[in-house]
């Protein structure tokens, strides 16, 4: 497989880190161009990376046919988009060019309602990226909307749960959150793209129901205690906007009836009050202003202002959980799980050079295209063949099965309900009926 990878930010670094890593012998991996508006950046890469399979190319991820023109020269199976979402449109468009597959970790950004009402949405996210599913279904390739970490794994997640562990699903809902820490630093430090984390945290948040449809409600809302496992503990979690909310309704069909999806992340006082000063001080918006003669949008000022995510992130010590709870029924009582993957981050770095956040972000887009690659993913166990496609569209046996060789193995926590009593019950009686047979 011959891949592209447009922006090499710390998603992207990764992405080539874990699959040099996993694929020395270029079993599968043939090519990965490490390209970026910043040439000396992915050339900086390229030369970290030590291999003429990982190339750097200079690119403009805004047009479609330079991007295209790219792909061509290459010879690419798959343009992988790893740059803010405001360009997928544009990389979407360079793959229908250029009929290669398509991935991005993030979709299509949304717009709050006009009036500023809570309650009604109005652009969601992903909603400029499922139209295109004629056009791709008409060039025979996949559109793999939202395969990170969350959006990604976390909707695998889903898909694996609905189909071994549950009968029945009520809600499924993301459930993130750390115990990362910079020792001695004070205030706060973003562990992933600023511009994302900002537009992430400062719009309505969503939630899904099967009787309501998509609905918003304010960012940060509902705060609730959620017990994350191997030793981060309890966090304090709240509404956030995320593309899994939009994947799961959408996908309903496909997860046993699930009647409500939420999305909710542990973010810590310290920093929600940050970004409350950023909202009340206009610093979070968009739109250009004009600063001593130059127009500068706000938010683009914080993101160049504040320390890199890719470099302080590598300072963390601790570890990060992302997952999946489900509630639902089991055998006819109610079941409550939590699939997860707990990475650490100075384990990260020293694997990979790259901190948790981003590392665990890219092992499922790299998982993603070792299976397309090896013909487990496009039309395997009933898949779809083409289109604009989210994870919990695909069977996750097989990403799921593979994890632990890919050095990020997932987890199962079963949180106490009716069929969790039950089995433990059982077990000891099983345990205690088998010790008396043997005296």
């Amino acid at each position: 497989m011959k891949v592209l990878i447009v922006g090499t930010g710390g998603v992207g670094e990764s992405m080539a880190a874990i699959a040099k890593r996993r694929d020395p012998n270029k079993g599968w991996l043939e090519k990965m161009v490490m390209a970026d508006y910043d040439l000396a950046k992915a050339q900086a890469i390229s030369k970290r990376l030590g291999e003429d399979r990982f190339p750097a190319e200079k690119v403009d991820a805004s047009n479609p046919d330079e991007v295209a023109a790219l792909a061509a020269k290459h010879g690419v199976d798959i343009i992988c988009n790893l740059v803010a979402p405001e360009f997928n449109p544009q990389l979407l468009q360079a793959a229908l060019k250029a009929r290669t597959h398509y991935l991005d970790t993030a979709m299509t950004v949304s717009e709050p309602h006009p009036e500023g009402k809570i309650g009604p949405t109005h652009v969601k996210l992903g909603d400029k990226e499922y139209p295109l599913d004629p056009e791709f279904e008409k060039n025979g390739k996949l559109a793999l909307a939202g395969f990170g970490v969350e959006p990604g794994m976390a909707d695998y997640f889903a898909r694996y749960a609905v189909d071994h562990l549950f009968d029945e699903v009520e809600e499924i809902g993301i459930r993130d959150g750390s115990n990362l820490e910079i020792p001695g630093a004070k205030g706060i430090a973003f562990g992933f793209s600023i511009w994302t984390t900002i537009e992430e945290c400062t719009q309505p948040a969503i939630i899904w129901e099967k009787d309501k449809g998509w609905y918003t409600v304010e960012p940060f809302a509902e705060k609730e205690m959620f017990y994350l496992p191997e030793g981060i503990g309890w966090v304090e979690i709240a509404h956030v906007e995320h593309e899994e909310v939009i994947c799961l309704g959408r996908n309903a069909h496909l997860l046993k009836g699930n009647k409500k999806a939420t999305f909710k992340y542990a973010l810590g006082d310290e920093f929600m009050d940050a970004i409350d000063i950023f909202k009340s001080t206009n610093m979070d918006k968009k739109t250009p202003i004009k600063v001593k003669g130059v127009e500068v949008a706000p938010r683009d000022v914080i993101a160049a202002a504040a320390p890199d995510p890719n470099e302080i992130g590598k300072k963390y010590v601790g570890q990060t959980a992302a997952g999946t709870w489900v509630r639902g029924k089991k055998d006819g009582m109610v079941r409550e799980a939590y699939l997860y993957q707990i990475a650490d981050n100075q384990e990260c770095v020293e694997k990979y050079g790259t901190q948790v956040v981003v590392a665990q972000t890219a092992f499922t887009p790299v998982i993603t295209l070792e299976l397309l690659a090896t013909d487990r993913l496009q039309g395997y166990k009933g898949n779809p063949e083409a289109g604009v496609h989210n994870p919990e569209e695909f069977s996750a046996d097989d990403l799921v099965a593979l994890m632990p060789d890919y050095e990020f193995p997932g987890g199962l926590y079963e949180m106490d309900s009716e069929y969790k009593r039950n089995h433990d019950h059982t077990s000891l009686i099983a345990s205690a009926k088998l010790t008396a047979a043997v005296r």
